[in-house]
């Protein structure tokens, strides 16, 4: 397949990739958290292009964009008051919230549930495409299933060149990880089913009751059906095994230098170590650096000649908890404590 980059996209150009989605097509396009491989939700052939091209397990529900609120009845039935102060606040930007689902999904994208995670991306040309296109669009990461998350044009490129009939080029996403995705309960209370730039005390300081679903932290069983991507089926990893170190700042730099002469592969902060495989991935004390730069990082080293990498734990507070969420997937929940 030949594809068709677009860059500087222009409302011809809008207009056509919009086509492209009613007609039942994919096109992988930026959002201000990640590249999402863009298909109609209401098209079960296409949804099922989407599965098929990203070799994506069927049991992981999508996430249905939208281009603002007016869309909403296409999705959810209903839509509860807590769910309308969400939107109030936090739409458009990287905030999916899950609603019960109207039968104009297709139940592909619900890996057959009855509710449906519903974003409005802040991206300026994703909420134009989907305005362009009519229908609400799924749009889960646009790399193939398990790798890191494209954050730039050139990693979803280098995944999706051939395989798509057409790429927006829309530079790099200044989020750098998937979007926050909230259950609403009853009386206000929130439950966070994936962190994101949506942090917990974000929404705490805005009067929300909010709890953490204890699969952020630990492994789901599969047998078990999600409502929410990036619960389930290992995410975001390079080819070698990764694992997570924590412990003491010294002991953990010691042993990473260790490893580092063993040839294994480092992830730390910057300015912490110096060496042809050591990857950095932002700043110690700035979770939004570390969001921003995580997958970029991990992809480097599927381009190096390591058999296993060890990464520096972040501090899994605001933003870093949804940092240490992805690490975690990536790593199979593999972690280590070293000690002085």
């Amino acid at each position: 397949m030949q594809t068709e980059i677009f860059k500087n996209i222009d409302t011809e150009g809008l207009n056509r990739c919009g086509q492209m989605l009613r007609e039942g097509k994919v096109v992988a396009f930026p959002t201000e958290t990640v590249y999402g491989l863009g298909a109609s939700a209401l098209c079960d052939e296409a949804v099922a292009t989407v599965f098929a091209v990203k070799s994506r397990p069927c049991d992981n529900p999508l996430i249905a964009h939208i281009c603002d609120e007016g869309m909403l009845p296409i999705v959810a039935k209903e839509v509860s008051p807590v769910a309308k102060r969400l939107f109030s606040l936090y739409w458009p930007g990287p905030l999916t919230v899950i609603l019960p689902k109207t039968d104009t999904i297709s139940p592909l994208v619900t890996a057959g549930g009855n509710t449906v995670a519903v974003r409005c991306p802040l991206h300026p040309v994703a909420r134009e495409l989907i305005r362009a296109a009519g229908v609400p669009v799924v749009a889960p990461s646009a790399n193939l299933s398990g790798k890191p998350s494209p954050t730039d044009f050139e990693t979803t490129l280098e995944d999706l060149s051939g395989l798509v009939p057409a790429i927006i080029d829309g530079g790099k996403c200044s989020v750098g990880v998937e979007s926050t995705v909230v259950l609403p309960q009853d009386d206000n209370l929130l439950r966070i089913l994936r962190p994101g730039a949506i942090t917990p005390e974000m929404l705490s300081d805005a009067g929300f009751t909010v709890e953490l679903d204890p699969n952020i932290l630990s492994p789901l069983d599969h047998s078990k059906p999600v409502l929410s991507p990036g619960m389930k089926h290992r995410h975001y990893a390079p080819k070698a095994p990764l694992t997570i170190v924590k412990g003491e700042k010294q002991a953990v730099l010691d042993f990473l230098r260790q490893k580092q002469q063993q040839g294994a592969g480092i992830l730390c902060f910057e300015g912490e170590m110096e060496g042809d495989f050591v990857r950095c991935y932002g700043q110690e004390d700035d979770a939004d650096s570390q969001s921003q730069n995580l997958f970029a990082a991990l992809r480097q080293f599927d381009h190096l000649p390591v058999n296993e990498i060890y990464a520096r734990q972040p501090n899994p507070m605001g933003v870093g908890l949804a940092v240490y969420n992805r690490l975690l997937r990536a790593a199979e929940f593999n972690i280590m404590e070293v000690k002085q």
